[in-house]
């Protein structure tokens, strides 16, 4: 099995504006190339790193198949297992190197979550809810002195760490959690309250739990929390569908005592502290995905290969060749989304929240998409539990919903880059007032806005992809031009439209983060199917042709959704939804 991350320029010199979000200048209609190509190559120390590590991983997992089948059967990982990722260093991934931990970058990390994905989730997710979510914060926020404290434990894993945000009634709405810490006279807390869901939570001897602080800083506040204080309890592990060797918990806290160095971040920023840790967590996620993709492109290929019907194999049916095409599609451009988003965060870009929500909302569900296709080629061996195929199914589901489901995450997306636009739409309002409605009128007072919009409406400007791409590429970089000008109209149009209400136009707002999420993909793999042909890769023309079968299909998803802003049928929709849940049950038996 090849070990080595996406295939990559020799070498690139990065001169990124780190303070700017390539996924938001797509609603301005601008494509920062110096983001995105060429695309970025994974660091020789990583690379040395991987293979070995890979190799590891392989050999060991291989070896767990049946007792993996029994941990999730059993819905528990036992110590002596945990005890032996431990030894492999698995739960020092991303930490420095002073405090034990191997430093491996985003997407090398990324990368090795996609091995252990590819083997079995739950033990992707131990691992995983450790680093990404568990003590990132640490990482992030952290004093020097708290890095001291506990990075070597949690690097060897002596200290295993849980991410405590979650309560019932605040899930998605991370702002209405009721876990209250009261501040002493002598600056300490007093923690109480209830956490659920809580992945590790039952195996972590290290709590990142956000609390409702009532101070003048601020109103949450995030604390780092050791299983082992008075106070501290877990519940029995939660019976789960799918990840189920997973320890999943509630956790509470009944007057804790937490000294005031225990603080994570400021006094009343914690909201800043939750959202930072699963912005830059979810390069992790996307990895897993993509492992969890191969492994089902593997299964599903020897299935239709080895299956027969009609006296031949189904490997030669048409419909299961789409399948396995769509598979490879889709794998393809969820590895080039994570690998560039884990990329822009270790250049050191500043801005890359939506980036992340995006390559965090296409890998969940592409990774879904291809467990069902996969399942549907084995046809009734997919059914059955002696085979992978319905853990993988049952596995793969958590991924749209946990850290941050999909829906708010579309939403955030959309706002966030709706927000920048407005921000300007609001600024030029003020200066001119009602000549806003009408541009032409206030041409010399709207200046670059009103160029702007001439150019939108002639279909002039569309150059937008400054970087010299293969000439088997640049028919497919039209169509990331147009849709991003398609983009900027349909964002000027919506504020126009709706203004501060635009909040509440969640059809259209999702319309909006699907357009914008085929347009950050397909540049990520426009961007990697150029280097790849730069190189000379001996799969290069398959790569071009992947390319090539994506960007048509996002170019009839972006039409359609730009015409439904107009055409649609959002009012008889809310129609209906509201009639449902007022009787609150289907109104139409036959009986």
């Amino acid at each position: 099995m090849s070990t080595a991350a996406p295939e990559v320029a020799a070498s690139q010199t990065l001169s990124l504006h780190l303070d700017e979000s390539a996924a938001k200048q797509l609603f301005f209609g601008n494509i920062l190339d110096e983001h995105l190509f060429p695309y970025p190559q994974i660091r020789e120390r990583d690379r040395e790193m991987l293979g070995a590590m890979t190799d590891a991983i392989d050999q060991f997992l291989k070896d767990k198949t049946a007792d993996l089948k029994e941990y999730d059967r059993n819905a528990e990982q036992p110590e002596e297992f945990i005890q032996a990722l431990r030894d492999m260093g698995l739960f020092g991934l991303i930490i420095p190197e002073e405090y034990g931990g191997l430093a491996l970058s985003n997407g090398a990390y990324a990368r090795v979550l996609g091995q252990t994905s590819s083997h079995d989730s739950s033990v992707s997710l131990t691992i995983g809810a450790h680093s990404s979510i568990g003590m990132k914060g640490l990482l992030l926020f952290g004093t020097d002195e708290q890095k001291r404290r506990y990075l070597p434990q949690l690097a060897s894993g002596e200290l295993i760490a849980a991410f405590c945000l979650t309560e019932s009634g605040a899930g998605s709405d991370a702002a209405s959690i009721r876990t209250k810490a009261t501040r002493n006279d002598d600056g300490s807390w007093i923690l109480n309250g209830e956490k659920i869901w809580i992945t590790n939570g039952g195996i972590a001897g290290f709590y990142t739990v956000f609390a409702k602080t009532d101070t003048p800083e601020g109103k949450v506040t995030a604390f780092i929390v050791e299983a082992g204080w008075k106070g501290v309890e877990h519940g029995p592990h939660e019976d789960k569908m799918g990840i189920r060797a997973s320890s999943t918990t509630t956790v509470s806290f009944s007057d804790v005592h937490v000294p005031p160095e225990n603080v994570l971040g400021n006094v009343g920023k914690g909201f800043k502290v939750a959202m930072s840790i699963l912005n830059s967590g979810r390069t992790g996620l996307g990895g897993g995905a993509v492992g969890g993709m191969k492994t089902l492109i593997k299964m599903a290929t020897a299935q239709a290969k080895d299956r027969k019907q009609f006296d031949k194999p189904i490997a030669e049916f048409g419909l299961v060749r789409e399948k396995i095409a769509q598979m490879t599609v889709d794998c393809f451009a969820a590895e080039s989304t994570v690998w560039m988003v884990a990329h822009l965060i270790d250049s050191g870009c500043t801005d890359y929240s939506v980036e992340a929500a995006i390559s965090k909302v296409f890998a969940s569900e592409a990774v879904q998409r291809a467990s069902y296709e996969a399942l549907q080629i084995a046809a009734g061996n997919g059914y059955m539990r002696e085979f992978p195929y319905e853990q993988i199914m049952r596995d793969t589901r958590i991924l749209s919903i946990f850290e941050g489901t999909n829906e708010i995450l579309r939403l955030y997306i959309a706002l966030s880059g709706l927000k920048g636009v407005g921000t300007g739409l609001g600024e030029l309002k003020a200066a001119v007032g009602d000549i806003f409605n009408d541009p032409i009128k206030g041409f010399g007072v709207l200046g670059d806005y009103t160029s702007r919009r001439m150019r939108e409406a002639t279909g002039y400007g569309t150059d937008k992809i400054k970087y010299v791409l293969e000439p088997a590429l640049q028919k497919y970089a039209a169509i990331y031009e147009k849709f991003a000008v398609e983009l900027s109209k349909s964002s000027d149009h919506l504020l126009r439209k709706h203004g501060k209400a635009i909040a509440d136009q969640q059809h259209a707002q999702k319309r909006i983060a699907d357009i914008t999420i085929d347009l950050f993909v397909g540049l990520c793999v426009l961007s990697r199917a150029d280097s790849l042909l730069k190189q000379g890769h001996p799969s290069a023309a398959q790569a071009v042709d992947i390319a090539g079968l994506f960007s048509r299909q996002a170019r009839r998803r972006m039409a359609r959704n730009v015409r439904g802003f107009e055409h649609n049928e959002d009012a008889v929709t809310e129609r209906l939804a509201a009639d449902i849940l007022e009787r609150g049950s289907y109104a139409w038996d036959v009986i």
